[in-house]
């Protein structure tokens, strides 16, 4: 079954509605997982970063942000991670990936094999060609497929 590790702006994107693109296209994702079509893995660390960006950018109540948050990890195909691998992470951080969030999900997309990176942030897509990792696109019937 295919993995797709999801990453902060792809979440925000779908809860949003700053990209109507980018959330039609995050939705599809997030649908062909409910239908177990595939895993979609999602560190605790983007939870987090999620979290801070709607309380302190978007002014969305806390009560709210709990209640999306929560409504995310009850859904089917849906899976959060809380570990990863250090030494991984740290051979990518700071020199080969400079943003730490990013070389967390660089980390976990490294060590899961068939995974790839769902995120529209093209600095990071680069960054994860140049580290021979796969992202996740999008195609026209609605489904997602993996390219390097």
């Amino acid at each position: 079954m295919k993995k797709c590790i999801i990453d902060t702006n792809a979440l925000i994107s779908f809860v949003t509605d700053r990209n109507p693109v980018q959330q039609d296209k995050i939705a599809r994702l997030l649908d062909d997982a409910v239908q177990l079509k595939l895993r979609v893995l999602c560190l605790q660390n983007v939870l987090t970063e999620f979290i801070y960006v709607m309380d302190s950018v978007y002014g969305i109540p806390k009560t709210e942000i709990r209640d999306i948050v929560n409504d995310f990890i009850k859904l089917p195909g849906i899976e959060i991670v809380h570990r990863i691998n250090l030494k991984t992470l740290f051979a990518f951080w700071p020199e080969r990936v400079p943003d730490y969030g990013d070389a967390i999900i660089a980390t976990l997309c490294k060590d899961t094999t068939g995974s790839s990176v769902a995120t529209f942030d093209r600095k990071f897509r680069i960054i994860l060609k140049k580290l021979d990792l796969s992202t996740t696109s999008f195609d026209k019937s609605k489904s997602v497929f993996i390219e390097k």
